[in-house]
């Protein structure tokens, strides 16, 4: 069995403002860096093989703060990158809706086939990314691995594990900082947590 913990990278300032990121590589915040502390004394005990990572800065700093308990060393996949967003990366969610509310509209409703100029589809996301953790999967048959990556991303992935229409994944939620495991038996998927924070209790409460 290969235990997954898939994670979505700390939050970025882009995070705190709804300012869509997607491939542009934007820094954790002080408080992204906090979250992935707390998440790493969560999983400090688990006896975790490997550390993989998205090579956007955001997600890359997460998984070396969560590998550093583990004497590890992140490993990059380009794959697990997050969505591109095209001409709408750098703008908020309230200027796209002031300049594209028509594609907009139709983005939020059809994620899965509607393009963004100059970026991609769900589609095209899934492809990638899942193909990215089956791969690791295959790589680990018997381990725990670390996995951090995207909001978008952790979506896709989640909606191929469970075959779920991808036009309906603004449906899962994703939290910055979050906790998602995923157990697999020989190439078989089983969903065992989704988008937990409780280990962000303390910094909430602050």
């Amino acid at each position: 069995m290969t235990r997954l913990l898939l994670v979505r990278h700390g939050q970025t300032l882009w995070n705190h403002i709804s300012r869509y990121q997607g491939h542009t590589d934007v820094l954790l915040s002080d408080t992204g860096r906090e979250q992935a502390r707390l998440l790493a004394r969560r999983l400090a005990a688990e006896k975790v093989a490997a550390v993989y990572s998205s090579d956007l800065k955001r997600a890359l700093e997460t998984a070396e703060i969560l590998a550093a308990p583990h004497w590890l060393t992140v490993k990059e996949v380009p794959e697990l990158r997050e969505i591109h967003f095209g001409v709408w990366e750098g703008l908020t969610f309230k200027e796209i809706q002031e300049k594209y509310r028509d594609l907009a509209e139709r983005w939020y409703q059809y994620p899965a086939t509607v393009r963004i100029p100059e970026g991609e589809t769900f589609e095209e996301l899934k492809e990638r990314a899942y193909g990215a953790i089956l791969r690791l999967v295959a790589k680990h048959p018997s381990d725990t691995i670390i996995v951090v990556t995207h909001g978008g991303t952790i979506r896709t992935i989640i909606c191929s594990l469970l075959d779920i229409d991808l036009n309906h994944a603004f449906h899962i939620r994703q939290n910055n900082g979050a906790l998602n495991i995923i157990e697999f038996y020989e190439g078989y998927g089983v969903l065992t947590l989704l988008n937990d924070t409780s280990h962000l209790d303390c910094q909430e409460s602050r």
